[in-house]
């Protein structure tokens, strides 16, 4: 019979092993919430630069430059007003099946829909089919990009060392930035290999049949990605007899925690604002107004979104050690003061100085980016939590991200001037501040400095 040492020191090394496995497990993981969450948000993205750039010669070859514009930027907009609705109908699954089962579909949905989006004919050879067909396939990319947000950060957050979720959070959020940079990679190393003649024709289908590239990445999550430990514990408790899942959760998120979902999407505000005019609104206010050059702005863009990584990282990690709040509220407050030097920038029509403008607004959108993640998670209950942060996110979506480009298009018409577009912008970073400032801090002093109190979810406010 093993000696109390040594069934002790047994006990130490089968503990350390399993924690060893499971460090390896959400290693894995996170390069895989990392990989289907850029190619997602690649897919998802590259339909604004197509937008900015492509589709108003394609879509739309009757109509004038400017209502070309504005046609195509109302296609745009049609996958955020389905955004939401991919939010409630992943959450509700989500939360009665688990997290991963609703990830999978919505990463397959998006791969098929943008796949389909590089095989579509042009106004020219169908007529008013081809861009009704195209807002059709935008309206899948809302629905399957409404989905996959809540299940990867979900799984990622809910699956990391209490005292990490926020860094481990933004290998979910990480995905925006490497998205909005492979597309632009793409686009400038396909509009640079052809002619523009041959890439308005053919080449623009290049960076959506890419999308491909998406399937292996799904099928990998579906064979050996295991679905949270919190709704696994649910499922568990379920098994039992108790009534832990919800039956219900998307009712039971809107009756319960309605302030604390509309406080969400206001803390989206100020990033989900500039970050969009700086990835579509700006490219076609600098092309058209300012005559700058395409590829060049491409590039600037790709060099802007390098610089946002490493600081979404870093601001999901310091919000571990110092709270989710602080980090949103100052990111919103320098959103705020930079609103109206941005667009001072950009008017210069100098590429140098657009630099400065997209990549100081995208550091400052990063630092309110990186903790959300984690902080939207914990704002709610598990059994609920899918459906709440969706929804959150994407009212956001539909309210500001889609309409910003469109927004900023109308407004520089109508007045000939960036000044209201900026006014708009630092009205969107109050906003964020208010909402943070509303919303109770989900990882206080107490539970951070508690090696024995992981942070949980708070009664809404």
């Amino acid at each position: 019979m093993a000696t109390p040492s040594v069934r002790s020191a047994r006990d130490r090394n089968q503990l350390d092993e399993g924690q060893r496995t499971h460090r390896r497990a959400h290693r894995k993981l996170q390069a895989a919430g990392l990989i289907g969450s850029s190619i997602e948000w690649y897919d998802f993205f590259v339909y604004g630069t197509a937008a900015a750039l492509v589709f108003p010669h394609v879509f739309f070859p009757h109509s004038s430059a400017l209502m070309a514009t504005l046609l195509s930027f109302s296609t745009f907009w049609a996958g955020f007003v389905a955004r939401p609705l991919g939010g409630l109908i992943a959450g509700h699954y989500g939360d009665k099946y688990g997290r991963k089962p609703a990830v999978v579909v919505s990463l397959f949905l998006m791969g098929a829909a943008t796949f389909a989006i590089g095989c579509l004919p042009s106004a020219a050879a169908v007529g008013v089919v081809a861009p009704i067909l195209l807002v059709l396939l935008r309206f899948l990319q809302g629905l399957a990009c409404g989905g996959q947000w809540g299940g990867i950060v979900l799984l990622l957050t809910e699956s990391a060392d209490p005292k990490r979720r926020g860094f481990s959070g933004t290998f979910g959020q990480m995905g925006v930035s490497f998205g909005v940079l492979l597309g632009n990679l793409i686009f400038l190393g396909t509009s640079s290999a052809v002619t523009n003649e041959a890439f308005l024709s053919w080449g623009w289908r290049i960076p959506f049949l890419l999308s491909a590239l998406l399937f292996p990445v799904v099928y990998y999550i579906q064979t050996k990605v295991e679905d949270s430990p919190e709704f696994s514990e649910l499922q568990q408790e379920a098994e039992r007899g108790r009534e832990v899942v919800a039956q219900a959760p998307l009712w039971e998120a809107i009756k319960g925690h309605w302030r604390t979902i509309l406080l969400g999407c206001g803390l989206l505000a100020a990033t989900n604002a500039l970050f969009y005019i700086s990835i579509a609104g700006v490219l076609t206010y600098a092309t058209t107004a300012l005559d700058m050059n395409r590829n060049s702005l491409l590039a600037m863009s790709m060099i802007s979104c390098l610089v946002t990584v490493p600081v979404t990282a870093a601001s999901g990690a310091i919000s571990d050690r110092i709270g989710r709040r602080p980090l949103i509220i100052v990111g919103g407050l320098a959103i705020v003061a930079w609103a109206f030097p941005y667009f001072w920038l950009v008017n210069t029509a100098n590429v140098g100085l657009f630099l400065v403008a997209v990549t100081v607004g995208g550091i400052f959108q990063s630092m309110t980016y990186g903790p959300i993640a984690a902080f939207m998670g914990e704002l709610f209950e598990p059994n609920v939590r899918y459906s709440g942060a969706s929804l959150a996110y994407q009212l956001a979506a539909i309210t500001v991200s889609g309409a910003t480009p469109f927004i900023m298009t109308a407004l520089i018409a109508r007045t000939g001037t960036t000044t209201l577009v900026a006014l708009f912008v630092a009205l969107m970073g109050l906003i964020t501040c208010a909402s943070a400032w509303r919303l109770r801090e989900t990882n206080p002093a107490e539970v951070r400095n508690d090696p024995l109190a992981p942070p949980g979810a708070l009664q809404p406010v």
